[in-house]
């Protein structure tokens, strides 16, 4: 018989689940998306905030990523220096832009053709899920809407709506929001992210992409056990 605690219990593990997929992908997402900004990376290192995960903290890529992120912050506590900054900026550029073959290309679209373009029929796919829960791409038709940082972002935003569902004690809402996450990973990131991430982890030359590879396969790693999604968790391997 479940009691009024269990349910609490449940409540409460839960809500420490999605605020730390909130932080994690809302993190996750602003790294790869955004082009290197230095006062925000270093508040990354003056904040601490490679300390731990609150998300999938005995993943082994987790740990990983975090000990690549450590020695990161580590080396730059008096400041990030033009020259480290240059390099996370040219390590940007070369991973995930060009000019030339782009290492690590950052959508989705690119891993389901063999032309390698972008605004295929997974864009589109996307940007349907974006539209379904209020959200669309900032830069929409002239940028594909599936990059792997608009996707990360739409999971913390689905995880911050869980979460709010939750705190009402509207328990169908978050049953559509937990399925909508176990969908999306299904249908979309996992079915192509793990592969990414080691593309980033073999060719980046800076600590800090590299750690942030590692961190988002082992968060969805972990994701995908949490969440139940079976297939997903052998995919992720």
């Amino acid at each position: 018989m479940t009691t009024q605690s269990d349910i609490f219990s449940a409540r409460e593990d839960w809500a420490a689940i999605l605020s730390g997929e909130a932080l994690v992908c809302g993190l996750l997402s602003r790294a790869l998306y955004s082009y290197p900004e230095r006062a925000w990376l270093q508040s990354l290192v003056d904040e601490g905030v490679f300390a731990e995960s609150p998300l999938g903290d005995r993943q082994p890529d987790v740990s990983g990523g975090l000990t690549l992120l450590q020695t990161w912050s580590q080396a730059h506590r008096g400041g990030l220096s033009d020259e480290a900054f240059d390099g996370l900026c040219a390590g940007y550029t070369r991973l995930f832009i060009g000019p030339g073959k782009v290492l690590a290309p950052p959508w989705e679209s690119v891993y389901f053709n063999e032309e390698r373009l972008t605004f295929q029929e997974q864009t589109l796919q996307v940007r349907a899920w974006y539209r379904r829960f209020g959200l669309e791409a900032e830069k929409l038709h002239n940028e594909p809407d599936d990059h792997i940082g608009l996707e990360l972002s739409f999971l913390a935003h689905l995880a911050q709506l869980a979460l709010d569902a939750l705190e009402r004690q509207d328990q169908p809402a978050v049953d559509e929001l937990l399925e909508a996450q176990r969908r999306f990973l299904s249908e979309h990131l996992l079915r192509w992210a793990p592969a990414w991430c080691d593309q980033v982890a073999q060719h980046a030359r800076t600590d800090f992409f590299h750690g942030i590879a590692l961190l988002t396969k082992g968060a969805l790693k972990e994701l995908s056990t949490i969440l139940q999604v079976e297939s997903l968790a052998e995919s992720a391997r």
